[in-house]
C-alpha cells in the first residue's frame, strides 16, 4: 500500500450464481468496478466476501482471481486465518500468500477465545509470526465470531517486527485510532478505519484510509472523502458526504450483503443478489428504503458535481 496517500480499501463482496456457485465473471466485473472507482487496494476473502461460507479451496481461488484481475494495478490483501491449530493456520497463511497478495490478514477473534487473555493472544500471534517466515501480515478486528480489539500497546509489540503492514480497525474510538497510528509511526504500517462516524477525524489523526461496507454501495464517495477530508475549500461538501453516509448507515447494514448486491444491480452491475449467508428477509419496507437510498445517492451526485462518476 502507498500509506502516504489516503485511500479506500474495499471489503470485497463475492458474487454468486443463482445455483450458489461463485460467479467468477461477476467477480471480475466487481473488481473492475472497485478499481474504476479509485480504490487504492482490495481486501479479498473478508467478512463481506462471505468468507465463512466459502470452502478453503474457494477462499484461495477467489483470492487468486482478484489478484489476477487486479494485475498489479493495486495491492491485494486477504484473510488467511480461520481457527484450528496454529500450525494449520500458518499453513493456510502460506497458501493464501502464494496467490500473490501483498499481505495476509489475521482475524483477531479467531486467534484466541473470548475468555482467553491478551497474553494468550499475543503468544499465538508471535507463534504465527515465527511459523510464517517473512510473509507480511495484518490484523482485522472482525466482528465474527466475536470482536477482539487490539490495544495500541499490543500493536506496539508486533509492528516493530517489520511484519505487520496492515490493520483494519473496528474499535469505534478516534482516540484509540490516534494511539494505534502513533504505534506504527516510522514503520511500513497502515491503519484503515471501518467506522464512518469518525471517518474525517480518523483521517486527520493519521489513518491510512477507510475500509467500510458503505464503500461497497458507492466506493467513489469514500475515495473522494479520503482525497478531500482536509480540503478547507470543500469543508461543507465533506460534511455533506459524511452526513449522508452516517444517516444511511442502518439501512446499509440491514440484510447485508443482499442489500448491497441489490443496490449494485441498480447501478448496472450484472451480478445476482444470491448470498450464502443467512441475511434475513428482504422485505418490501427494506426494498423501499434501499430504493430511496439509491434516489438520494443520485441527487447527492447532482448536488456535488465534483463527485459525479
Amino acid at each position: 500500500m502507498n500509506y502516504l496517500e489516503k485511500g479506500f480499501i474495499p471489503v470485497m463482496l463475492t458474487p454468486f450464481l443463482e445455483n450458489g456457485e461463485v460467479d467468477y465473471d461477476g467477480l471480475t466485473q466487481l473488481t473492475e468496478f472497485y478499481l474504476a472507482s479509485g480504490a487504492n487496494g482490495l481486501f479479498a476473502n473478508c467478512l463481506s466476501s462471505e468468507m465463512f461460507e466459502l470452502t478453503p479451496r474457494e477462499r484461495i481461488k477467489v483470492t487468486q482471481h482478484v489478484v489476477n484481475v487486479a494485475n498489479n494495478r493495486v495491492p491485494v490483501v486477504a484473510t488467511g486465518t480461520f481457527g484450528s491449530a496454529i500450525e494449520k493456520q500458518a499453513d493456510f497463511i502460506n497458501q493464501i500468500y502464494q496467490t500473490g497478495v501483498q499481505a495476509v490478514i489475521m482475524i483477531t477473534g479467531l486467534l484466541a477465545n473470548e475468555d482467553e487473555s491478551d497474553e494468550v493472544l499475543n503468544e499465538r500471534i508471535f507463534e504465527l509470526l515465527n511459523r510464517t517466515g517473512k510473509i507480511p501480515l495484518g490484523f482485522y478486528e472482525c466482528p465474527v465470531p466475536y470482536k477482539r480489539v487490539l490495544s495500541p500497546e499490543q500493536l506496539s509489540l508486533f509492528i516493530p517486527t517489520g511484519r505487520i503492514t496492515y490493520h483494519k480497525d473496528t474499535c469505534l474510538n478516534s482516540e484509540q485510532v490516534r494511539a494505534k497510528v502513533a504505534a506504527g509511526k516510522g514503520y511500513n504500517f497502515g491503519l484503515y478505519d471501518a467506522y464512518l462516524v469518525h471517518a474525517v477525524a480518523s483521517l486527520k489523526a493519521g489513518s491510512a484510509g477507510l475500509s467500510c461496507i458503505q464503500g461497497n454501495f458507492f466506493p467513489e464517495l469514500i475515495v473522494w472523502l479520503c482525497q478531500n477530508y482536509n480540503n478547507s475549500q470543500l469543508e461543507s461538501e465533506v460534511c455533506k458526504v459524511q452526513d449522508f453516509l452516517i444517516e444511511n448507515m442502518e439501512i446499509m447494514h440491514t440484510v447485508y450483503p443482499f442489500t448491497v448486491k441489490y443496490f449494485l444491480r441498480k447501478l448496472g452491475l450484472n451480478i445476482s443478489t444470491f448470498t450464502r449467508r443467512e441475511t434475513g428477509v428482504f422485505s418490501t419496507n427494506i426494498k423501499n428504503e434501499v430504493d430511496r437510498l439509491y434516489g438520494d445517492y443520485v441527487r447527492l451526485q447532482e448536488e456535488l458535481t465534483l463527485i459525479v462518476t
